[in-house]
């Protein structure tokens, strides 16, 4: 019995050293979201200044549609704007945004330098709707299917990689069914 107390400490020690080797294998991008299949959370999100639309959920149905949220402060949004752009530009794919707790006139010059490649942004000041998306942080993109639902979400920039291996064959099966 004493011996059992004199191993335990060791065991409980090799326990806690496996559960570590193990987590540090999983991509921490691979986050699970309980939203996937489920309808996007009601929002209703407005235009930055100057343009005519925002973002709700209402205008998520009808059509597949990727949506970014981004921020002019976040140094990967602008890694990931490039390929953003080509996807809605060259692949014809339907992309709308959340500004993330940025300030209009930095979100405004930010497109300015770095194109438009969104249909529509909502601006979420306060970060409550990104909340209920489920954002950890920026960037994160969803893919959503024509009847309002999340069936995609990745964390972390768009790579080229990504769009072609993942959110494109997604599309396709998306807009066929």
């Amino acid at each position: 019995m004493r011996r059992l107390l004199y191993l335990l400490p060791f065991l409980l020690f090799i326990g806690v050293g496996v559960a570590f080797y193990l987590g540090f294998q999983r991509d921490p991008r691979d986050i699970p979201s309980a939203l996937i299949d489920k309808p996007v959370p009601a929002f209703d999100l407005p235009p930055l200044p100057g343009r005519a639309e925002g973002l709700s959920s209402a205008r998520l149905t009808g059509d597949v549609t990727l949506v970014n949220v981004f921020a002019s402060w976040c140094i990967p949004c602008k890694a990931e704007h490039p390929v953003i752009t080509r996807l809605a530009r060259e692949q014809g794919v339907t992309v709308r945004a959340i500004n993330h707790k940025d300030k209009a006139e930095d979100a405004l010059s930010w497109l300015a330098r770095n194109g438009d490649p969104y249909a529509s942004i909502g601006v979420d000041l306060d970060g409550r709707t990104s909340i209920d998306w489920g954002v950890y942080g920026v960037p994160e993109s969803f893919l959503i299917d024509r009847q309002g639902r999340i069936r995609f979400k990745h964390v972390g920039p768009l790579t080229p990689q990504v769009i072609e291996e993942q959110i494109l064959p997604m599309v396709k099966h998306l807009r066929q069914g």
